[in-house]
Parts: C-alpha cells; structure tokens; sequence
C-alpha cells in the first residue's frame, strides 16, 4: 500500500505539471494566432514559420493530454485497487515497470504482444 500511495502521488504531481504545459501551450498558440492576425503576415515564408509552431503546439498538446488521460485512468485503477495488475492477462505487472512507467496497465509481455498486434495492423 505504502508503494501505491508512492505512484498515487507521483501521478498526481505528473498530472498538474502537464497541465500547467498544456495551459501554457494554449496562451502561446492564441497569442501567435493574435500576433499573425496583428501584424497581418506578407512573407509567405513568415506565414509558414507561424503555421509550422502552431502545429507543434498543437501537436505538444495532444501528447500532454494523452498523458493526462493514461494518468486518470491510472488513478481510476488505484482507486478501484486494480493497479499494478494487467488489463489483459490479470498478471502483477513488475514492480520495475511500474517504476519506468507508472501509467502501465499491462505487463511488458501482454504490451509487447500489443504493440505488435497494433504494428501488423498498420502494414
């Protein structure tokens, strides 16, 4: 239990961090998009440069809230008290994995016979 509360915080501490990154990412993506609207961009080059940081934003954002969404669903299975278990096998994911990843919710050979599943379904 000692272990849980451990990742239970760590997860919440992760959380608020990629928040403050995703509010932060907003303001600067609105305040470019106001700076282009503003300065009314004649240098097509310019126009690419700010569409380009835009996309990057845009892109830092969806990884942030993908993170977020791995971390509530994390919390949700701490609090159902199915944390550290495998979604797939019902297996204890290792304590080591747990460690690099507190997000995991598979043991590494289900996530690995995952990724290989998701990876023959792009070919």
């Amino acid at each position: 239990m000692p272990q849980q509360n451990r990742f239970e915080k760590q997860l919440r501490d992760r959380k608020a961090v990629l928040l403050g990154e995703v509010h932060d990412a907003l303001l600067r993506i609105d305040a470019e998009r106001n700076a282009e609207v503003a300065a009314q961009v004649r240098d097509t080059k310019d126009q690419a440069a700010i569409e380009s940081l835009a996309e990057i934003g845009h892109a830092e954002v969806e990884r942030d809230l993908g993170e977020v969404r791995d971390i509530d669903a994390a919390l949700q299975r701490i609090a159902a008290g199915t944390y550290g278990t495998c979604v797939t096998c019902g297996a204890q994911i290792a304590q080591e994995r747990l460690e690099a990843y507190p997000t995991a919710k598979r043991c590494l050979h289900c996530q690995q016979s995952h990724e290989r599943g998701s990876t023959q379904s792009l070919i």
